[in-house]
């Protein structure tokens, strides 16, 4: 009974610990490729790049989780990225007031957001990728009219808080304790009956219906989640840069699915975690380093990116199957 249900974990749990294997093992052959061509290993400043170069992703990716696992997906994500750097970089002063009262405003616009593509799926009726590719252009819109060209600006102490480090823990980037943060978020989450809900309508909405779940209310709170995280994505990022920018949040769309699909989130919905679509975030991050690192041309990186994510999933479902025929 003990093997059974050990290997019973292993069939469900496998994408997330292939995920996270392979992201330890992105982090070893970054350690290695820098050694050698750096002579020195990697410090406290490429810790603190790395980390802020994924957070933004990540946060993407987390929030575009909470669709995926519906059966959804989310394609506004960098509508709402744009949308949400551009308020944040155009209208936040540097007073204390001005900038935890745009702070929260900008990610009432990606909550805002999000609930709009929920409405509009659950009560529309429509299909989540027409939805969320008609308001990723309304959204791309809306931000070059906020911020028609790229500028405006971002306080020195915001960007201290997302992305510097404490003056006593100046090894230690501030972004790592926020991506803590978040993990520990997503385990209070898990034991929710809104999750409960979320995973239960990705594996049969029906099902999920006659058991008494509230359907529309789960969609609607996942949608909303994916906005606002969407929006926190935009909000990180501006202040990393210290500026705006209207078509800055474009690859993000593409990145944020990446990173589930690394992460382990199963497209067609109900399986997977957000420590995973964080933890293909940062190798997404890792892989264009070990690239650069390996001396791959720059615009072959692209085509590096899309094989090693073909080779992943091809390699997580192999698995996967061949533990559940040995079951």
């Amino acid at each position: 009974m003990a093997r059974l249900r050990l290997r019973y974990y292993a069939v469900q749990n496998v994408p997330l610990l292939l995920s996270l294997g392979l992201f330890v093992a992105m982090v070893i052959l970054y350690i290695i490729l820098f050694a050698l061509k750096q002579s020195r290993l990697p410090g406290a400043f490429e810790l603190l790049t790395t980390v802020n170069n994924t957070l933004s992703v990540g946060l993407s990716a987390i929030g575009q989780t909470f669709v995926v696992l519906t059966g959804g997906i989310d394609l506004s994500v960098g509508g709402i990225v744009d949308v949400t750097n551009s308020v944040a970089a155009r209208y936040m002063g540097d007073s204390p007031g001005s900038i935890a009262l745009v702070s929260l405003a900008t990610l009432a616009v990606g909550a805002f957001a999000g609930l709009t593509n929920g409405l509009l799926v659950v009560y529309g009726r429509l299909q989540p990728i027409i939805v969320t590719l008609a308001t990723l252009a309304i959204w791309e819109g809306i931000a070059l009219l906020v911020l028609p060209q790229q500028g405006g600006s971002i306080p020195p102490a915001l960007t201290a808080i997302l992305a510097g480090t404490l003056p006593f823990l100046t090894w230690l980037p501030n972004s790592v304790i926020i991506a803590v943060l978040l993990v520990a978020g997503w385990q209070l989450l898990r034991s929710t009956p809104f999750l409960t809900g979320v995973y239960a309508i990705g594996n049969d909405e029906r099902a999920a219906r006659a058991n008494g779940i509230s359907v529309a209310r789960a969609k609607l709170g996942a949608y909303t989640l994916a906005g606002t995280c969407a929006g926190a994505a935009g909000l990180y990022f501006a202040a990393a840069n210290t500026s705006g920018d209207a078509t800055s949040g474009t690859p993000f769309t593409l990145t944020s699915i990446a990173a589930v699909v690394l992460g382990g989130v199963s497209l067609f919905g109900g399986r997977g975690s957000a420590i995973g679509s964080l933890a293909g975030a940062f190798i997404l991050t890792l892989l264009l380093n070990v690239l650069f690192f390996a001396g791959v041309n720059t615009q072959l990186q692209e085509f590096f990116q899309g094989l090693f994510l073909i080779l992943a999933v091809v390699a997580s479902t192999l698995v996967r199957r061949s533990l559940q025929r040995a079951r």
